[in-house]
């Protein structure tokens, strides 16, 4: 038997009984630790953030009011800022614009031709 082969047999024999030793290197620490951690870190930060939000419209049932609103059908010609000056001619049209987008729940705030708006009342 060569010396060739004796070293290949001799290390591919391990001991019976005892498992080979786990060794970490630098990077398998920062992974084993360093990622538990960060996680942790994000999952406090969330929890902090939405215990802590201050989106509260009332301390109770008496504090809220709805806002009166009327049905406008839409003519044709006729845009939002038509049926703001309209509506409230008084409160600045943009304002009045945003009300309406909000009430009906407007995409990019077209309308069309007979169309049912709620439009906030004075």
């Amino acid at each position: 038997m060569s010396a060739s082969t004796a070293a290949v047999t001799s290390t591919a024999v391990s001991r019976p009984g005892k498992p080979p030793r786990l060794r970490l290197t630098r990077r398998g620490r920062i992974v084993l630790i360093g990622l538990p951690l960060v996680l942790l870190a994000a999952v406090i930060l969330s929890l902090t953030g939405l215990l802590n939000s201050p989106a509260k419209a009332a301390d109770s049932a008496t504090g809220l009011a709805v806002t009166p609103t009327v049905s406008v059908t839409v003519q044709p010609g006729e845009s939002l800022w038509a049926i703001a000056g309209k509506v409230d001619p008084d409160r600045d049209p943009r304002d009045v614009i945003a009300d309406i987008v909000q009430l009906n729940d407007l995409q990019a705030g077209k309308v069309m031709p007979g169309q049912q708006l709620f439009v906030p009342n004075k």
